[in-house]
């Protein structure tokens, strides 16, 4: 999430502090590996006689890979067709995770060693066509598998092709993250979006990163228009109209993607920070508990550091639940929520936590871990508007702390 929000905590002096929340930035994904040279084996001959009628010949398959919860498709995203579990071509999908394959020829995309000895077609041969294409019944033996690093494979079986021509389009193949246990991490609904609605959604995402809201916002609502359901969509127009400033028209964008599918989580964590700066905090505390009902971590106690690989920053969603629950006076679920988000915050800073965690250990006279987590709190934030004020404050713990410290040594 590219916003920056004004956090407001209550210091233990009662003394209001305000820093800006640093988001977490996906890294840009590695660059996918050159090809390498295939070797090239004896031609295998072909498994039946029959001649192949041109008209059966496939030359392209088309398709798409869509990650299971709507973030980008990295770029070292593998397609391989693999033919009685041997892999006979590779290539790599685009950025916006579209890929065409070119079959039966031998200058097209990368093939490994068993490639060569894909049987050819008895038209192709006749015509010296270097796109000889191959027959369906061919590609019945067939399966594309879509793999990338930190995903599990996706697969579509060619056994059924239910389209003719020489160009196939076999839909979308889905890949699942793997950097979450099943069943507590982000899902989305496999969007089937027709054509012109994946289309206006690309050029409103393109549109976005140019910084072109107004024209990002037209393709959204565009996309949303052709396909109701599309629910990638719906989300990424809610983005673009929260950094427009129309807050409410946001939210109703937010809200309709929850609606399509409640397990797909960042409009959640979008809405959450909406109900964060309306000070709304029985509605963050909902819009966050949903959150974290699905996060493992949630589920098992966390006593070290953790190097949380989702997409989805739920460092921030404890940080927003905590200062939910403090407001609300609930101080013991603050404290296990703050504790949390320290632990999964290593990809970003979040200041502001330790200030928090320093209010509630002061609430507790536990004098050392409040200087300990004020202390942090400059370290990071070291010219924070605030910073003179959190010295102040910091000199009169650490006097408090040593006027106890002396009361309890005895005469």
């Amino acid at each position: 999430m590219s916003h920056r929000v004004r956090i407001f905590v209550v210091l233990a002096l009662a003394l209001p502090v305000l820093v800006p929340v640093t988001m977490a930035q996906k890294p840009p994904a590695p660059a996918p590996p050159p090809p390498t040279a295939p070797s090239r084996p004896a031609i295998s001959l072909p498994t039946s006689s029959e001649p192949t009628q041109p008209t059966d010949l496939v030359m392209y398959l088309r398709g798409r890979v869509a990650t299971d919860d709507g973030t980008a498709v990295p770029s070292d995203m593998l397609i391989e067709r693999i033919c009685n579990n041997r892999v006979r071509q590779q290539l790599y999908a685009s950025l916006n995770g579209d890929f065409s394959m070119q079959l039966g020829s031998r200058a097209d995309t990368f093939l490994d060693a068993s490639a060569s000895g894909e049987p050819t077609s008895q038209a192709g041969a006749a015509g010296k066509d270097p796109v000889t294409g191959i027959s369906r019944r061919e590609l019945r033996n067939c399966e594309l598998r879509a793999s990338a690093f930190g995903f599990r494979y996706g697969v579509i079986s060619l056994v059924d092709l239910d389209t003719f021509g020489g160009s196939v389009d076999v839909g979308v193949i889905l890949v699942q993250r793997s950097t979450k246990i099943k069943g507590a991490t982000l899902s989305a609904t496999p969007y089937k979006a027709p054509g012109d609605a994946r289309k206006a959604y690309e050029r409103g995402l393109q549109a976005e990163r140019n910084g072109k809201l107004a024209d990002a916002h037209k393709y959204f609502e565009t996309a949303v228009e052709i396909y109701p359901k599309f629910l990638n969509a719906w989300f990424q127009l809610g983005t673009v109209l929260q950094k427009e400033h129309q807050n409410d028209a946001a939210r109703t964008a937010y809200t309709q993607a929850t609606t399509i599918d409640a397990r797909f989580l960042p409009p959640y964590l979008s809405l959450a920070l909406l109900a964060y700066e309306a000070e709304n905090w029985p509605e963050v505390l909902k819009l966050t508990g949903h959150l974290l009902d699905l996060d493992p971590l949630n589920q098992a106690a966390v006593s070290g550091y953790v190097l949380d690989l989702d997409p989805l920053n739920y460092a921030e969603a404890y940080f927003f639940n905590a200062v939910a629950n403090y407001r609300l006076n609930k101080i013991e679920a603050a404290e296990k929520s703050a504790l949390t988000a320290e632990h999964v915050d290593l990809r970003t800073h979040f200041p502001e936590l330790h200030l928090l965690l320093a209010e509630i250990f002061a609430r507790r006279h536990d004098y050392v871990t409040a200087i300990s987590e004020m202390q942090k709190y400059l370290q990071l934030a070291p010219h924070a508007k605030n910073a003179d004020q959190v010295r102040e404050q910091l000199a009169k713990l650490q006097k408090l702390n040593g006027s106890v410290s002396t009361s309890d040594k005895p005469d």
